[in-house]
């Protein structure tokens, strides 16, 4: 079900500044040119956070005419929701046009009481990972800090009163170790006390093993949780799946990963997109298990969710099984992800891919 839909691209929006890139060092001295206290930063800060205000003119324990100001001078959003879609199992997702015209995508899961939400690091990914719809053409650029912070907020407005976000994963579009100067910042507001007030241990950075970045990632900020991008047992067939991994040998991803753990104690978790008739035979999942042996780590695996125009497909009920089994004998803890909003594309990049499909047309 669509229940929006806008081709507002901001003509003109860069003549002002975006406050979420930079909350605190850009209104602190803004404040203090007006002769306010440093108490105003907080004050925005509560209503962006808590109050989910959307626009300054809400923020009514400001003077009006500070507001006004603050409007002309700072933007809260540079990007227009193109599309939102839901599905009935409470799943959402947001299709944003960002100022310059470039597309990301964005989502809410609702798993009992937990309230998730996914976000994209990058618009398109340079990866080129096969099955994937996010990478199809290439990689565009990299996001801002605020354009990254923003999906957390407008995500967070989906909430009712309530609702309360539980937990973050940076799995949307893009590689995010590749993006790691916007994205750490961004983390940070969220884990403030008077941001969204989320535990680090709630938030989940993947990546396909970029394993110079999961070095600086563990020895500048090792408080998150990573999500290594696997997908075969082996490295011949992880480069077919995954090009660019013929730089990313798994002896070396793997030492990285091993590495993170020792420095954060976080316990990991490796994903594996499953591909009909790829890499989910038993023999791959026996492979697998070998692979991993020893490691404190959850294998997350994932049924494929099918992309129109690429050839591949979800394994039958019985080869899931199969493979399931076969890591379970062997001891290794393991997680079948439950597919959620396959009826609005929720897979990554896929309502992207299908929004320009149509306008194409």
């Amino acid at each position: 079900m669509v229940l929006a839909q806008s081709s507002n691209l901001f003509p003109g929006m860069q003549s002002v500044r975006h406050l979420l890139d930079a909350i605190d060092s850009q209104l602190a001295p803004w404040f203090q040119q007006r002769g306010q206290g440093k108490y105003r930063v907080g004050q925005v800060r509560k209503w962006l956070f808590a109050g989910r205000a959307s626009r300054f003119a809400e923020m009514t324990d400001l003077p009006l005419a500070l507001r006004d100001e603050l409007a002309a001078d700072f933007t809260l959003w540079t990007s227009s929701t193109a599309r939102h879609t839901r599905a009935e199992d409470g799943t959402e997702k947001l299709l944003l046009t960002l100022a310059d015209g470039g597309q990301i995508e964005c989502v809410l899961l609702r798993d009992e009481t937990r309230r998730t939400i996914c976000i994209s690091t990058q618009v398109g990914c340079g990866m080129g990972c096969v099955f994937c719809a996010s990478g199809l053409e290439g990689l565009q650029r990299n996001l801002s800090t605020g354009e990254i912070l923003e999906q957390v907020l407008r995500l967070q407005q989906l909430l009712g009163p309530e609702e309360r976000l539980s937990h973050i994963v940076v799995m949307g579009m893009g590689e995010p170790l590749a993006n790691l100067d916007a994205l750490l910042p961004a983390l940070e507001e969220a884990t403030r006390d008077d941001g969204i007030g989320i535990s680090s241990r709630r938030i989940t950075i993947s990546t396909v093993g970029l394993t110079k970045a999961m070095r600086r990632l563990a020895d500048t900020t090792p408080r998150y949780r990573l999500a290594v991008s696997l997908h075969a047992p082996n490295d011949s067939l992880r480069q077919q799946i995954v090009p660019a991994a013929s730089k990313i040998p798994l002896a070396d991803l793997l030492a990285e990963a091993d590495y993170y753990f020792d420095r954060s104690g976080r316990q990991l978790t490796f994903e594996y997109v499953l591909l009909a008739g790829v890499n989910d035979s038993p023999a791959h999942a026996a492979e697998l298990a070998n692979l991993l042996a020893g490691r404190t780590a959850m294998i997350n695996i994932i049924p494929y969710n099918p992309v129109v125009g690429l050839p591949y497909a979800t394994p039958s009920a019985t080869a899931q099984r199969a493979f399931r089994q076969t890591l379970e004998s062997r001891g290794l803890n393991v997680h079948f992800r439950h597919r959620k909003g396959d009826a609005i594309d929720a897979a990554c990049g896929q309502l992207r891919l299908r929004s320009q499909t149509t306008s194409s047309r």
